[in-house]
């Protein structure tokens, strides 16, 4: 039985941890306030338009890819900021790499919601 409490505290204590950090991420960055911003926007928007189910599901998919993809861009950044304060040609290149991950998300975002809300406008 004590295995078992074990994995459970593990699990909230892993959970309390992701929150932290989502928190922290959305409280320190600049671009993660933008982007959650946008996020609740769309939340009401979606409400407002009173959107589908299936367009929920697809909201919720962009929505979850943009602030992800963010979230690691971040954590890349800080590592490499890290690792190498000074600017260094390798650095930038991993560096803008990682942000056109989250361009990628981005459009795909804007792709789906194009798709939900301009046949409602």
């Amino acid at each position: 039985m004590a295995e078992k409490k074990n994995f459970i505290q593990g699990r909230i204590k892993g959970a309390m941890i992701a929150f932290k950090g989502a928190y922290l991420f959305i409280r320190t960055e600049a671009s993660a306030k933008v982007q959650f911003s946008l996020v609740l926007l769309f939340i009401a928007a979606g409400f407002y338009m009173d959107i589908s189910r299936e367009e929920w599901i697809w909201q919720i998919i962009a929505a979850a890819m943009v602030l992800t993809t963010e979230a690691m861009n971040t954590a890349i950044e800080k590592i490499c900021d890290f690792v190498h304060e000074d600017y260094h040609e390798r650095i930038g290149f991993i560096k803008d790499i990682s942000s056109g991950a989250v361009w990628f998300a981005a459009m795909g975002a804007v792709a789906i919601l194009a798709m939900i809300y301009l046949p409602k406008i």
